[in-house]
Order: C-alpha cells, then sequence, then structure tokens
C-alpha cells in the first residue's frame, strides 16, 4: 500500500504489510497512489501545499507562534460552584421547587416585568407630572448649565436679547448632582480665568443675608451655593431678577466656590426663601436614586433567579438604559415627553449594537454560568458602577479624550497613565487566559485589525479622532469573551459605560471637525491691535487700525457685557465710553468681527482684558486671547 508523506519532492512508495492494516487504512486517511493520481490537478497540488503548511515552523518565530496558540489541553473557563460552594444554587433550587415546569416560570418572569415596570412608571410620572405650586405657578425644569446670560453675541449689544433684568420673579426645578458641574474651556470673568470650576459668580458676604449671583452663572448651582436645593435630590426654587448690582464677592458655601466679581453687571438673581415652597418641595425633588434603588433590586433578583443567559442579559440592558435615559443621567429636554422620545430614538441603535456584542462576546460568558450570587455581585455590580460613570468617575480629572482638553486640564496626563496601566494589565490577564483557551490567534487578529482600523482613521484629513464611551466600550467588549471571573466585572462595567454615553449623549462620530472638538474654546483667531487709550477724567477713547481682511468690525466688552460693535464700511474705528460706576474698575476686552456667508455676525477671539483703574489710570492688555 502506497502512503503519502510529507516531503518536498515526489511522492515516494512505501512497502506496508496489507495482512496488519487490511481496510482500516482508508479509515485512518491515508491514500494509495492510484488514489491520489485520480484526483484532479488542482486537489493533488492543494494536498501538496497542506502538507507542507502543516510541517512546524521552526525558529523563534516558530516558538513564539506555537507559544501563542496555547497548550496542547486548552479548555474553555466555566464557573461551577465558586468559592461559594451550594451555596451558588440555591436560588435556583428555591426558584425550581416554586416553579416546577416551564410554563410557571414564564408567567412568573411576565408577572415580575409588569411589576418593575409599574413601579418605576409610576414614580416616574408622580416626579415628572406638572403641577402648580399655589400662587407661582408651574416650575420650569433646568438643567445643571442653565444660565440666564448666554455666550459671546447671544445677549446682543447691552444685553438686551436677555431681559428682563429686573422686576420677574418665577419658580424652578433643578435635579440632582449639579455641585459638580464645571466649565470645560476658559471662561473669563473681568479680568479672571476660571477653567473646571462651577461657574457661579457671586453670593453673601458674613453681614449679608441676601445671596446674589451674576446672571450668567448656573442656576442649579447657585441655588446649591445658596441653599435653595440640595445636591443629592434638587428641587423648587424662586428666582428672582434684581437688576444691576456693582459687587460679587467670592465665597464657599455648601461644597461650591463662587467666582468674586468687583466690576457693575447689568443682571443680577437672587432667591427668594418663601415657606410655602417647603411644603411642595417633597414632590418636586429628583427621583433618579428611588428609581436607581427600583431599578438595582430589580436586577440583582432577576440575577439570582435566572439561569437564561438571553432573558438575564436583555431584561438587565433594558432595565439599565431607561434607568439611565429617564433618571440617571438624561440629556437635556424641555420636558418630558421630550424626554421619553429622545430615550426611545436611542435605544433601538443601542439595542442592535448590543445585541450583536452579545453574540460575538457576553454570550461565552453568560451561556452555562449557574453561579449566581458572584454573577450577581461581579456583573451587576459591575454594570452598575458604569452604568453610574458620570458619578463614580466624577473625581478623575479627565472630561474628555482630546489632546486639547488633556493638556489643559490639570492632573489629566497623570490619571491618563494611570488608566494606561491598569488597561494594560488587564489586557495582560485577559490574553494569558485566553491563551490557555487556545483562542488568542483569533483575538490577536481582532484587535490588530482594529489597531490598523483607528490608524487609518487618524490619518484622515481635517478630521480628529474621538473615542467616545460608547465606542471605547464596543472597542473592548470582545477581550471579555470567557467565563472567568475578571471577565464578568469587566464585561458589566463596559456594557454599563456603553449605556451612560448612548443613554446620555447620543452617538457622536468616532471622527470629528475641529470645530465640533473645540465648542466654546479660543479659536487661536487674529486679534485686534488696541492702542494705548485717550483717558480724559470719566471718559476713555480706543482706537484701532483698520481690521484685516476677512474682518468686517470690531466688538468691544466691557464688564463681560457687549456695548459696541463698530464696523468697517461706517468707519468706525474709535469707541469711546464714560465710566459707569465711580470707584470701581472696569474691564475692556476687544475681537474682529465678521459678517456671516447669509446672514448674522461671527465673533472670533477676544483679547484678555484691559483695566481701567477708579484712579484713572489703565492696565494694557496682557498677551493672549479670551472668550465671550
Amino acid at each position: 500500500m502506497i502512503k503519502i508523506e510529507t516531503t518536498d519532492g515526489p511522492i515516494r512508495s512505501s512497502p506496508t504489510d496489507n495482512s496488519s492494516q487490511g481496510s482500516s487504512s482508508t479509515d485512518s486517511g491515508t491514500r494509495t497512489r492510484s488514489d491520489f493520481e485520480r484526483l484532479p490537478l488542482f486537489a493533488q497540488k492543494a494536498t501538496r501545499r497542506a502538507q507542507q503548511v502543516s510541517q512546524p515552523v521552526t525558529g523563534p518565530l516558530g516558538k513564539a507562534w506555537r507559544w501563542i496558540q496555547g497548550p496542547a489541553d486548552a479548555r474553555r473557563y466555566r464557573m461551577e460552584k465558586g468559592f461559594l460552594g451550594k451555596i451558588q444554587f440555591y436560588p435556583i433550587a428555591v426558584r425550581n421547587r416554586l416553579l416546577p415546569g416551564r410554563r410557571p416560570k414564564i408567567l412568573a418572569l411576565l408577572a415580575y416585568y409588569i411589576l418593575w415596570m409599574s413601579l418605576f412608571v409610576h414614580i416616574l410620572r408622580q416626579a415628572y407630572t406638572v403641577r402648580s405650586v399655589g400662587r407661582f405657578g408651574t416650575p420650569t425644569t433646568l438643567s445643571c448649565t442653565s444660565r440666564l446670560w448666554g455666550d459671546g453675541l447671544t445677549c446682543g449689544i447691552n444685553g438686551e436679547t436677555c431681559r428682563p433684568f429686573e422686576n420677574n420673579t418665577w419658580l424652578f426645578r433643578c435635579p440632582a448632582g449639579c455641585l459638580d458641574t464645571m466649565v470645560l474651556n476658559p471662561y473669563t470673568i473681568g479680568d479672571q480665568e476660571i477653567n473646571y470650576r462651577s461657574l457661579v459668580v457671586g453670593g453673601a458676604t458674613a453681614d449679608e443675608e441676601a445671596f446674589n449671583y451674576r446672571a450668567d452663572s448656573f442656576i442649579c448651582g447657585a441655588a446649591i451655593h445658596a441653599g435653595v436645593i440640595t445636591d443629592g435630590s434638587g428641587g423648587l426654587g424662586l428666582i428672582s431678577m434684581i437688576g444691576e448690582k456693582t459687587s460679587y464677592p467670592d465665597t464657599t458655601s455648601n461644597g461650591i466656590s463662587s467666582v468674586g466679581f468687583n466690576g457693575s453687571f447689568p443682571s443680577t438673581f437672587t432667591f427668594d426663601r418663601d415657606p410655602v415652597l417647603a411644603d411642595y418641595q417633597d414632590g418636586y425633588d429628583d427621583p433618579q436614586w428611588r428609581l436607581l434603588g427600583v431599578s438595582v433590586t430589580f436586577t440583582a433578583i432577576l440575577s439570582l433567579f435566572t439561569t437564561s443567559a438571553p432573558v438575564f442579559f436583555a431584561s438587565v440592558f433594558c432595565a439599565g438604559f431607561f434607568q439611565v435615559g429617564l433618571a440617571s443621567n438624561p440629556p437635556e429636554a424641555i420636558d418630558f415627553n421630550t424626554l421619553v422620545s429622545i430615550a426611545f430614538s436611542r435605544f433601538l441603535p443601542a439595542a442592535f449594537m448590543m445585541a450583536i456584542m452579545y453574540r460575538i462576546s457576553i454570550k461565552k460568558s453568560l451561556i452555562g454560568l449557574e453561579a449566581q450570587i458572584e454573577k450577581t455581585v461581579l456583573w451587576i455590580g459591575g454594570f452598575w458602577v458604569g452604568s453610574l460613570a458620570h458619578y463614580t468617575t466624577e473625581k478623575i480629572p479627565i472630561q474628555r479624550l482630546t489632546p486639547h482638553d488633556l493638556n489643559q486640564q490639570p492632573g489629566a496626563i497623570a490619571a491618563l497613565v494611570i488608566i494606561i496601566i491598569v488597561l494594560v494589565a488587564i489586557v495582560l490577564l485577559q490574553a494569558w487566559n485566553f491563551r490557555l483557551e487556545g483562542r488568542l490567534p483569533r483575538y490577536l487578529a481582532l484587535y490588530i485589525t482594529l489597531g490598523v482600523t483607528i490608524l487609518l482613521l487618524l490619518a484622515i484629513p481635517g478630521l480628529n479622532l474621538r473615542i467616545h464611551h460608547y465606542i471605547l466600550a464596543l472597542l473592548l467588549l470582545p477581550g471579555t469573551a470567557m467565563q472567568t471571573r475578571p471577565s464578568l466585572l469587566f464585561q458589566g462595567f463596559l456594557v454599563g459605560l456603553f449605556i451612560d454615553g448612548a443613554a446620555r449623549w447620543g452617538y457622536a462620530s468616532i471622527l470629528e471637525t475641529s470645530a465640533a472638538l473645540r465648542g466654546d474654546a479660543q479659536l487661536g483667531s487674529l486679534l485686534p491691535a488696541i492702542a494705548t487709550p485717550l483717558v480724559n477724567g470719566s471718559n476713555i477713547t480706543f482706537t484701532w487700525d483698520r481690521p484685516t481682511r476677512g474682518y468686517d468690525g470690531v466688538s468691544v466688552y466691557v464688564n463681560d457685557v457687549e456695548r459696541f460693535r463698530g464696523f468697517q464700511d461706517d468707519n468706525m474705528d474709535s469707541f469711546s465710553w464714560t465710566r459707569h460706576v465711580e470707584g470701581l474698575p472696569e474691564y475692556f476686552r476687544f475681537a474682529f468681527i465678521a459678517f456671516g456667508k447669509i446672514q448674522g455676525v461671527a465673533v472670533a477671539d477676544y483679547t484678555k482684558a484691559g483695566i481701567w483703574h477708579p484712579d484713572g489710570s489703565w492696565t494694557q492688555m496682557a498677551a493672549g486671547a479670551s472668550r465671550a
């Protein structure tokens, strides 16, 4: 009989003992020469090629490849009794004893869904039902960044479009969690520039009872600072516009340090502490913590008593998505109906993406998992930590993973280095476990492909790569496709992180323009060259050269309020100002402006503030730009 051997030359024949092999030679996969020669020529060539490729690769690369392929006795990890032994199975035993058979289990699950949804919707509707608050009417729902005075040219010359400045009182409602809301780009107040802190300007001194705030302050942050609401529950407040004030002290109260301003500003607000509001406060506190308690309890109980991986994952994902999208970290919306509409518009794409992740990654961790207590602690625990990332990671000094933000935020680079070290350690742990399972080559191929794709995206001109919450989770989830305790924890956290990004912010592109990334930061544009002003008693006059090509005029800010726009076609190349309040400094900033292509006016960067002191002296603007 002829046996095919792997050689570099032609096929050789070797005699064999027919009596010892008999017909079993065909079953063992050997072919006679006549069998082989009867194959088509392309099949013969393919057979030879396969035999040559199947020879072990020698040398360092061959050893490295065999190590990557894993041990010969590679096996899949399976969590069985775990650390807690038979206690892990106790919830399933109780379930089977109380609900024997498939039909009772399905009916019980449906009843459980109905109970959870009824309780969740009841709390939500009770909190968002619009009710009249005595003589004050219905409250206006605010976000943590709501303000009365906008950025840039929003309020127009002298703030006319941001009126009324006084004699106006109205009721508002703030969500919980506004204590740590901060500006993410430099913001100018007089000659100060703040960043990564709460935008609250003013307060009350020790000998004052009223808390007065500049109108460009965060309303909810100011309400926390004044003690009108709490950060933990939000609530109702009554705001009163009191017009121009000439001093705004810097004070620290209730965890917020306000910014001081020693000049005048045309619009100021304070809070009326009417005792009638106390009777309504309980009905208007933020429901997110009560709803979180309901959702965590629901998912934990479901995890303990469910062994079906699809039921477990789909139920927990839906509960987490609507908890975040409607309560824990909802997007800004003008009313409850709009909020629900936004949540459902983002839910369907999120469910589609997670269905794909379930098939390629998540089910490998959950199918066959009966360590109920460990699953609940690790997967559900990690899931809620990730879903509440806006709280659980708020102390990490990284707001956005962009070069601009990393360079300007104190501590961001150090924090990023620590995060990278932790991620590398996790990647090495997961890679080792994949090797022991014999699956490392395919995951190396996957992540090499993803890495090359990211490099190609980086090379696209005119666009910037930005890894959002949901994208980071999608990139890392395939690396958790095994049934180990670390994988359960990592996987739950990443699914939660995906929800926190998708439900709150939607699906921003992985490639963004520089303008989109910049937001309200400085543009890096040209600045007007302002000559030393002429001071004559209570008057000061500024002059400048005609605008550079591409600009049509100059805008002037006085005490952070736009007071003048001079256009080149009107030959307006100077600005005079009369001191507004004696005894106080006044701050001047200048910027080029340009007409839009169709309509409107665009403003470039402003200069730093020049100071006209009370004694009439002048301090010229420092080098550098600022934003309105």
